[in-house]
């Protein structure tokens, strides 16, 4: 039994070591790890459970069957000196896999904390990283909110100075028009007085003609 462990113990040594040096086989290794750890993990660990529990019932079932051989009429367990190297051997088995279960459950425990750490650690990390992120897309978007309302802007101040182009294209055309405007009603003023002077000239001239012929009629 003890020598089972102790080979169990040096292909676990030789399991870090391959894992520890840089060799052809660490790859392997890794790979065959993950898949054990992905697929059989469980089953891995029940496995090294149930051996220990087998290893420590043997041991305890070699005690008392030494016992009940031994144990004479008067009730007394004899034991000679074979059976007393068994029963030390079987003893000792015993208190060694019972050291290496408690010595196992602490590991295991130890283990299963530092796990438990690193993932608390690991789920803190990230969470402040997702926060982070959601600042930085929130930034980003404020960013390119701020940019299309710059883009905006630039584009009504371009409207803007457009349509202050055209009042003052617009602007100009009216003065331009209303001194047109007054130029044809100066015009048309001086039109009219030469009108009424014109009249003026025709009335006095029939008058003269007018005249002039009482005159030859008479």
């Amino acid at each position: 039994m003890i020598e089972v462990l102790f080979l169990l113990i040096f292909w676990e040594a030789v399991v870090i070591v391959i894992l520890l040096f840089k060799t052809p086989f660490r790859k392997l290794l890794i790979l065959t790890l993950d898949r054990l750890k992905r697929a059989r993990g469980p089953l891995v660990l029940n496995t090294a459970a149930a051996s220990l529990v087998a290893l420590l019932l043997s041991g305890v079932y070699g005690i008392i069957n030494i016992q009940k051989r031994q144990i004479h009429d008067d009730g007394h367990v004899h034991l000679n000196p074979t059976d007393q190297l068994l029963m030390a051997n079987h003893l000792l088995q015993t208190t060694l896999i019972g050291i290496f279960a408690i010595f196992g459950a602490v590991l295991f425990l130890a283990v299963i904390i530092d796990r438990l750490h690193h993932c608390m650690r690991e789920l803190r990390i990230r969470r402040k990283n997702l926060v982070v992120m959601k600042r930085l897309e929130a930034t980003k978007a404020l960013e390119e909110e701020r940019d299309k309302l710059k883009v905006e802007i630039i584009q009504l101040e371009s409207d803007l100075n457009s349509k202050a182009k055209d009042v003052d294209v617009a602007e100009a055309n009216v003065t331009a028009l209303r001194k047109q405007f007054q130029g044809f009603l100066l015009e048309y003023q001086r039109v009219l007085e030469e009108n009424h002077n014109l009249r003026k000239k025709l009335q006095v001239l029939d008058r003269r003609l007018s005249h002039s012929v009482s005159k030859k009629n008479m």
